[in-house]
């Protein structure tokens, strides 16, 4: 599933910020270029910001296609929203998406990112296609979850077939409570079903 890469909506300081931390990320991986690019799936609140340029988060779930050693301390960047004050963002080194619910070809089908400042022979950035960032909030599923799912729908970008879909095919894949999942995935279809742009009724 190759999804077409919808427009991008984040705030400008908060791209900016988000380079410079990438920046840092890519300077952890050492001198030289590696063998093939390292790859960052970005996935939570970062992702949703860059599709709907809502809820701005202050940390970077991305999950990362090497071992990189990652010195914490140095993946903080203070910034300034013009409306919104004095601003914190950081990578979060404890992120694991195996926690999560993931589809096996999330990270594959996973849209590219251009950030200023990369080296894409070093390390290259992709978002979580917005399905499978819907799928993704599904194991948790708090009421933050909910509501990302929900602005997901009402900007176009996850429709009720292609969760139901995406969501019972990752199923297949996870052990635990899948029971309480199924169930979420039913409260998101029907969040995804009432929040979803209405189609337009063609006149004559």
């Amino acid at each position: 599933m190759k999804a077409r890469a919808p427009e991008l909506k984040p705030h400008p300081a908060y791209a900016a910020a988000f380079a410079q931390v990438m920046q840092r990320v890519e300077a952890a991986l050492g001198p030289g270029k590696p063998a093939s690019p390292v790859i960052a799936a970005v996935a939570g609140g970062a992702a949703l910001h860059f599709y709907t340029g809502a809820r701005i988060s202050s940390d970077i779930d991305a999950s990362l296609g090497a071992r990189v050693l990652l010195d914490a301390s140095d993946l903080r960047v203070a910034y300034t929203l013009p409306d919104g004050g004095p601003q914190m963002l950081y990578y979060d080194i404890q992120y694991n998406d195996t926690l999560a619910l993931m589809h096996e070809d999330a990270r594959a089908d996973a849209l590219p990112l251009h950030v200023a400042g990369l080296d894409p022979r070093r390390l290259q950035v992709r978002l979580l296609a917005p399905v499978d960032l819907a799928v993704s909030k599904l194991a948790r599923f708090s009421e933050q979850d909910r509501e990302d799912i929900r602005e997901l729908a009402k900007q176009g970008l996850v429709t009720e077939e292609a969760l139901r879909r995406r969501a019972t095919q990752a199923l297949a894949g996870h052990v635990g409570n899948l029971a309480r999942v199924r169930t979420s995935i039913e409260i998101a279809c029907k969040d995804v079903a009432a929040n979803s742009p209405k189609p337009r009724r063609r006149k004559g």
